[in-house]
Order: structure tokens, then C-alpha cells, then sequence
């Protein structure tokens, strides 16, 4: 369409008015630019890719007559979601052959992703890993429903399925995550306290410490894509992990730092070694203890580690 830009805001060529202002369509876009990277993060855990549908969203809404447009929001996140789900399929594909357990990209997050406590366990790394359980559908569906309160109508439209198919499939995918999610609301402070004691242990070589924080049936994955060591399968059992660990501590308390941040609207650990983030450590809590510990080290994953990446509802 004339006159539209061909670019997503604020990369070259966005264009405005004869006033300076933004067309009408780019203001649409950077008004919902956030909610829309929030949907496309949560469907498929990884930041370059929502940035990637971003994109492709951009360049379908500046063909759109807005005059048609009754909803900007819902056509906008009627998009986003289609992008993303087709991203979400390709994505799979590629964790096939993914070299060792694949753990969804962290952020770095402002406080007021912590504030809104649905949004912090939606956006949670042991969330998203309960997503990633669910067929590309489903989590698209409970997305747009349990966390950003779409009528099934919209969503219906959204995914290609009536609204009555849309109410099935949200109903299956509740009941799917409810079975696999944490067992209670984890308060920042219970996650807060686990991480202190996994400092401890760190930087004074107190693994007794660690242990009386690990249930015993905890489960360790690290992330490193065949780039960076890391452990290619899940360890499981606290005395397992704990000595696999041991020796990561080590270094950690040789030569590198560990800073509290939070991440994905949780407190988190970030490892740097020379100022350079090494690796994020996230949890899981269930009754007070550690179930999961996920250490992200692929590099790849840690460019949105160094400025807060702004979530919305």
C-alpha cells in the first residue's frame, strides 16, 4: 500500500508524516510493539525469534487498510500469532537436533514484569518449560487466553478454529499445565532464599548448604547448544547434581562472579567471568525446595542479559 513503510519502527526507512509524526499504522505497532513481543516470547521461549515474528507482523500490518480494521490490538495479536506459529513448528524441527537440553532464552527484566504476578509466572523459566509440553496449538491457545484474557472468539480467529474448538482446546491445555506446573505459588523471597544458598555454596564451597536447598528428586539441565560445555542430559537427584556442580562452583569462586538479577520476572543468578555473562541460573521451586535448576550458558541465548527487556500484558 502507498505510503506505508517497509520496515519495522525504529530500524531505517520507517517513515512518517509530513508533520514528523508517525503514520497511523507505525503508531498502531509501537503502541502494542511490547504486548506483541510478550505473546510471541511466551509462544515460543526464544527472544530472537519473537524479535524475527516482530518483523513479519510489521511487514503484513503495513499492507493492511486500517480503515477495515475494527480492533487494532486483536488484529495485531491475530497476526503476531499466526507468525508465530508457523516460527513455533520450524522452531521444533530445530530442537531435534539441538546438541544437549534446550532451555528457553532468558531476560533480563524490569521490576514491574516481578509486580504483576501473573505475568512473572507466565513468562518464569519453569513456565515456559511447562509450554513447551504442549503442542503448538495448545500453547498458543492458553497463551492468548490464561494470560492475555482473549475472548475465544479472537482466539478462534487467531489459530484457525472456531470459537467452540478454541474453549476444547484451552480446557485441554489448562488441564495439561496444571498437572506439570509448580504445585504452589512460589514467592519471589522463597525463590530469593534458594539462590542465597546457592551463592553460599559457591563462594564458600559449602555443597552441604546446597544440598539442604535440593529435593531429592531435583532435576539439572544446562544449556550450552554444543557451543560451551555443559551437561547434555538431564542429572537427576540432589547428591547427583550437587557433585556436578562442584566442580562449576569452583571456578566460579576462582575466577568469576555471581550477581543477583532479575530474569524473566524471577531473581536469578548471573555468572561473568572477565564482566562477561558466562551463564544465567533460574529455579524451580516446589514446597520450599529446589525441583529445577536450569543453567542457560549457550551464548546465543544471553544477548538480552545486559538491558531489561521491557514485558507486557
Amino acid at each position: 500500500m502507498a505510503g506505508r513503510p517497509q520496515t519495522a519502527p525504529g530500524d531505517p526507512g520507517g517513515s512518517t508524516g509530513r508533520d514528523g509524526r508517525p503514520d497511523p499504522a507505525t503508531e498502531a505497532f509501537v503502541a502494542h510493539r511490547n504486548l506483541l513481543f510478550t505473546v510471541a516470547y511466551e509462544m515460543l521461549g526464544s527472544a530472537a525469534d519473537a524479535e524475527d515474528v516482530l518483523q513479519e507482523t510489521w511487514l503484513r500490518w503495513a499492507g493492511v487498510d486500517l480503515g477495515t480494521v475494527r480492533d487494532q490490538r486483536a488484529y495485531l495479536v491475530r497476526i503476531t500469532t499466526r507468525q508465530a506459529l508457523g516460527r513455533l513448528r520450524t522452531l521444533g524441527r530445530r530442537k531435534e537436533s539441538y546438541v544437549g537440553s534446550w532451555l528457553p532464552e532468558p531476560l533480563l527484566t524490569a521490576p514491574d514484569v516481578a509486580q504483576d504476578v501473573e505475568l512473572a509466572d507466565s513468562v518464569s523459566m519453569a513456565m515456559l518449560l511447562v509450554l513447551e509440553t504442549l503442542t503448538p496449538t495448545e500453547r498458543a491457545v492458553f497463551v492468548l487466553h490464561e494470560v492475555f484474557g482473549l475472548a475465544y472468539g479472537e482466539i478462534g480467529e487467531a489459530v484457525g478454529k472456531s470459537p467452540a474448538a478454541a474453549r476444547q482446546i484451552a480446557h485441554r491445555a489448562r488441564a495439561h499445565v496444571a498437572a506439570r506446573r509448580p504445585r504452589g505459588v512460589v514467592s519471589p523471597a522463597q525463590t530469593r532464599d534458594a539462590l542465597e544458598a546457592f551463592q553460599r555454596a559457591a563462594e564458600t564451597g559449602d555443597l552441604q548448604g546446597l544440598l539442604d536447598i535440593l529435593a531429592p528428586d531435583v532435576v539439572f539441565l544446562g544449556d550450552g547448544g554444543g557451543v560451551v560445555p555443559a551437561a547434555l542430559a538431564p542429572v537427576v537427584g540432589a547428591r547427583r547434581v550437587a557433585r556436578v556442580l562442584a566442580a562449576g562452583l569452583g571456578r566460579i569462586a576462582a575466577e568469576g562472579s555471581l550477581q543477583p538479577a532479575q530474569v524473566n520476572g524471577y531473581p536469578a543468578l548471573i555468572v561473568r567471568f572477565s564482566s562477561e555473562v558466562d551463564t544465567v541460573i533460574t529455579v524451580r521451586i516446589d514446597d520450599g525446595l529446589i525441583t529445577g535448576l536450569y543453567a542457560v550458558r549457550n551464548p546465543e541465548k544471553l544477548s538480552h542479559m545486559e538491558q531489561e527487556t521491557t514485558l507486557r500484558r
